[in-house]
């Protein structure tokens, strides 16, 4: 009987050579015993399923309106190791795409292999036409495809590994880099499983495109696309919080960035209708405070009574502890490492995804997070790029929103009423740039030189959007109630005259 040519010859995953520091002893596989030895192991072969390749191609062949569109969906050409089902694979994929209706039968695949010059390629007519009589029934055909994916799988871990200890053998890559890299080819088998990770069409961009275009038509009227903030004053201006963009927030010591962004956890993890999980990196202060802080806020109490021990027992300590139930039932994830570096909070971002599907990170705050690369350490400016580009990668690759709290220089210090400009932003180019939008959080009652000043803005705050990528730019205006470190909406009856900048 005719059959296709077998599976290429084998190659070892270690094709340098290079085993440093192994040594081969009897019956360890180096001396052809075949066990379980570094040698056994480069001598095996790769995990192959030559019956399954070819039931799941006679399925195609047999019904191709039926199955070939599920397996376009369900499979890919690497899926297929021996080279003649894989030709075999991408004919069929090529004639259902172009002939009229998917129409195509045994002759028309013969006739499309010859003209490309691989008939001689997957064994010559007669092993095509095998193919026919391979499998009685389609229905089997996801087994098929699952058994496929499976050893594809093996496969896709023995190169990925191969290449990860030929790296960690050769030494060449920085340990932190070369770790990130292992965990992101780690985490990328089981995308590459269900589809290749190839440049998209145009015509998957469209259609994309058409459920975003559809998707705001639904929410007409409401202005919120994205996460909402809680904040309508801030939702109207940038339609809620995207995914994938990096949303910069800027001030001044003691303007309450942290409580602003805290104030946003809160909405999205327990005030939503849905409660989303998210995820807080608290670089400057510790996860307890960070959580005494919330819900003291929330419960409407003074953190100087709970410090100072002047709790009411009748009101403060039962607010505070529905609070703290209510907190507890909460999907909030706070990692308060010190010194956490961009390649630390890549990973760990990636776990918190994979494990709980957050849907927004925010970070407290860029200036202390840290990028051990060599050029970083040569340049504060390549250092401050490295992790302002790292984050906007994260945002990118999971696809959710992450806020980003950083610090402002001196120079509204200096400049008449303290009013900020996105030119304050230390180490402020590469921040500018990776940024999608970027607010300056400004409280005037703070700058102000007389109790007549004091008097007339107290309460009052300004997020200034000075960049929006996708969106208008303006002024954003709240209220902060400093005794319980809050931000609310400012009501539009309490909107006075006030400059924009």
């Amino acid at each position: 009987m005719p059959s296709f040519p077998s599976a290429p010859p084998q190659k070892p995953s270690n094709p340098s050579g290079k085993f440093k520091g192994a040594s081969f002893k009897k019956g360890d596989g180096g001396d052809g015993s075949g066990g379980p030895g570094a040698l056994g192991d480069v001598l095996r072969s790769m995990p192959v399923n030559a019956d399954a390749e070819r039931a799941a191609l006679s399925c195609m062949l047999k019904a191709p309106n039926e199955i070939i569109g599920k397996a376009v969906e369900t499979l890919n050409s690497e899926c297929f190791y021996i080279p003649a089902h894989r030709i075999l694979y991408q004919t069929l994929i090529n004639l259902y795409e172009t002939r009229p209706n998917g129409q195509l039968d045994l002759i028309t695949l013969n006739s499309a292999l010859s003209d490309a010059g691989q008939m001689d390629q997957v064994g010559g007519p007669a092993a095509v036409a095998d193919l026919l009589d391979d499998v009685p029934s389609i229905g089997f055909f996801d087994h098929y495809a699952d058994l496929l994916k499976q050893k594809f799988v093996l496969r896709r871990i023995i190169q990925d590994c191969g290449e990860c200890a030929n790296s960690a053998y050769e030494g060449g890559e920085e340990v932190a880099q070369l770790l990130d890299d292992v965990e992101g080819k780690i985490l990328k088998i089981r995308d590459a499983a269900e589809k290749e990770g190839d440049i998209l069409p145009i015509k998957k961009h469209a259609l994309n495109a058409v459920h975003t275009i559809e998707e705001s038509f639904k929410n007409a009227g409401k202005g919120v696309t994205g996460l909402s903030s809680g904040f309508a004053n801030l939702d109207a201006v940038t339609a809620g919080l995207q995914g994938g963009e990096m949303f910069v927030i800027a001030a001044r010591p003691s303007m309450g960035k942290t409580s602003f962004v805290m104030n946003v956890i809160e909405n999205i993890s327990i005030n939503a209708k849905e409660r989303k999980a998210t995820a807080v990196f608290s670089l400057e202060m510790s996860a307890e405070q960070l959580v005494l802080r919330l819900i003291c806020s929330r419960a409407g109490v003074e953190m100087g009574k709970l410090r100072g021990g002047f709790l009411s027992q009748q009101r403060d300590f039962p607010r505070l502890m529905q609070v703290a139930n209510d907190l507890a039932q909460s999907e909030i994830y706070i990692d308060d490492t010190p010194g956490l570096s961009i390649m630390e909070l890549r990973a760990k971002a990636r776990r918190l995804k994979k494990a709980y599907d957050i849907q927004l990170i925010a970070i407290d705050y860029l200036q202390l997070l840290k990028s051990h690369s060599k050029k970083a350490q040569d340049s504060r400016q390549i250092e401050v790029a490295e992790i302002s580009g790292g984050i906007k990668a994260i945002a990118k690759e999971l696809n959710i929103p992450i806020i980003v709290l950083a610090q402002l220089n001196r120079n509204p210090e200096s400049r008449g009423g303290g009013k900020p400009k996105m030119g304050d932003l230390r180490e402020s180019g590469a921040i500018e740039q990776d940024a999608d939008v970027v607010g300056l959080l400004f409280r005037e009652e703070y700058y102000a030189d007389s109790e007549e000043e004091k008097e007339a803005a107290a309460g009052k705050a300004i997020l200034s959007i000075q960049k929006q990528r996708n969106g208008p730019t303006g002024d954003v205006k709240l209220v902060f109630r400093k005794e319980y470190m809050r931000f609310e909406d400012r009501a539009p009856g309490d909107d006075d005259d006030e400059e924009e900048y």
